[in-house]
């Protein structure tokens, strides 16, 4: 095989043929740790670069850093230029060892903590190049190689020094690194769009239910006037029934399983990505199937309380053990009713019924005590559809997201040797 032909991604920019070179990180630059400030000198002083400027990040905000003291010397010595690139020395976590982050401009009177290992180098032309090749498998792999664990996980200079990367000419870096850094600024608003969205949510949620007292919220719908009325969960219900007891198989591509783990958090969809079917005689499991407008709420644990509603497209799903299934009347909009599970109030009363010796939990006994404004019918279904749309909305936006981030990391990998 021509030797060559392994030193180039899979995906390049038209024009640029040239094999990449490989190198050494200590032949082309030089390593430096950073302060090991004392508790004292810590909370005022000089900006200083600390381990949470670089979890997560790939490029220091330097209008988020700490302060510590330091002299006039330090300040030389431990320097932040432009094109400085930054590694997590020690990490809690193994993931987080050797994280990068660049720094995007001279940062004057900055220094960084001893947890970090600072790498200059003129070798690499492009600073946005720089922010991704450090991230790509290939360097991973090695960095997570040669670090060494007893309380953190560390990599010291000498190792990283030893750490291979293939590199271009200066013209393919800076066009790979324009393009993916044009990436993360689409990322980036996606994200923005995201949050304002979920934050409209919040603040609609506290201003389109009753706030703790009264009888009417603050936002409506136009030609409703009546005052809420109080209910308790279990009068709007049929039923309160706890779920099915059974060990989880493979998904049979019939009859899906629904766990805890498999509504998410945040959005409180169904995860369809590890599915399985229980493994019990269905035959007389018809009580545990899910039906339009069912909600389910989580009885135990760090999870309690969480609730989620059946949708229709969900399909043939039953429901878990540590789960349980309230049935609302079809007097109640059931879009309604699980709003209302995601505001202030509710998660208060989770939080003070919940409490136990042990392991929170809240059974369906207490669920059905939780106390609810409701109006008539007609507002209710138009209060549940509205919300309803929203989430929609949100889920399109955090799929949208999802997938730039997924190409990112494709790429990533193909863009590199």
């Amino acid at each position: 095989m021509d030797k060559n032909k392994t030193n180039v991604p899979k995906i390049r920019f038209p024009g640029f043929t040239d094999p990449w070179e490989q190198r050494k990180l200590g032949e082309i630059g030089e390593f430096k740790n950073g302060m090991n400030f004392d508790k004292s000198a810590m909370g005022h002083g000089s900006p200083f670069v600390n381990l949470q400027n670089i979890f997560g990040r790939n490029v220091v905000d330097d209008s988020e850093l700490g302060l510590a003291e330091s002299t006039n010397n330090q300040k030389v010595e431990y320097s932040l230029i432009e094109g400085d690139v930054l590694f997590v020395r020690s990490s809690v976590k193994p993931e987080g060892v050797g994280e990068v982050a660049l720094v995007p401009k001279t940062m004057v009177n900055t220094t960084y903590s001893g947890f970090i290992i600072r790498f200059r180098t003129n070798y690499m032309s492009d600073n946005n190049f720089k922010k991704y090749v450090f991230a790509t498998k290939f360097v991973r792999r090695q960095i997570m190689a040669k670090a060494t664990s007893s309380a953190n996980t560390n990599i010291n200079q000498e190792s990283l020094s030893k750490i291979g990367v293939y590199l271009p000419d200066n013209e393919e870096q800076e066009k790979i690194g324009q393009f993916l850094s044009n990436i993360d600024n689409l990322i980036t608003l996606h994200q923005r769009k995201l949050n304002h969205l979920q934050d409209k949510k919040k603040s609609l949620l506290q201003k389109m239910f009753p706030k703790n007292g009264e009888d009417c919220p603050e936002l409506r719908f136009p030609g409703f006037t009546d005052p809420w009325e109080q209910r308790k969960l279990g009068e709007i219900s049929d039923s309160f029934e706890y779920g099915l007891n059974a060990a989880a198989t493979e998904f049979d591509g019939v009859n899906k399983y629904i766990r805890i783990t498999d509504i998410d958090d945040e959005s409180r969809r169904f995860l369809e990505t590890d599915l399985t079917s229980p493994n019990v005689d269905l035959s007389n499991a018809d009580n545990y199937k899910l039906k339009s407008g069912d909600i389910l709420f989580t009885r135990t644990g760090a999870s309690v309380g969480k609730s989620y509603i059946y949708k229709e497209y969900d399909g043939l799903v039953y429901y878990a053990g540590f789960l349980i299934r309230a049935r609302i009347k079809p007097e109640y909009d059931a879009e309604f009713v699980f709003q209302s599970t995601l505001t202030n109030k509710y998660n208060k009363y989770i939080r003070i019924t919940s409490q136990r010796s042990g392991q929170p939990g809240v059974n369906a006994q207490e669920y059905a005590e939780f106390k609810l404004r409701v109006p008539e019918y007609d507002e209710q279904s138009k209060i549940g559809l509205f919300l309803k749309q929203l989430d929609n909305l949100i889920t399109l936006h955090q799929r949208k997201l999802n997938h730039l981030q997924e190409q990112k990391k494709a790429l990533l990998q193909q863009m590199f040797v």
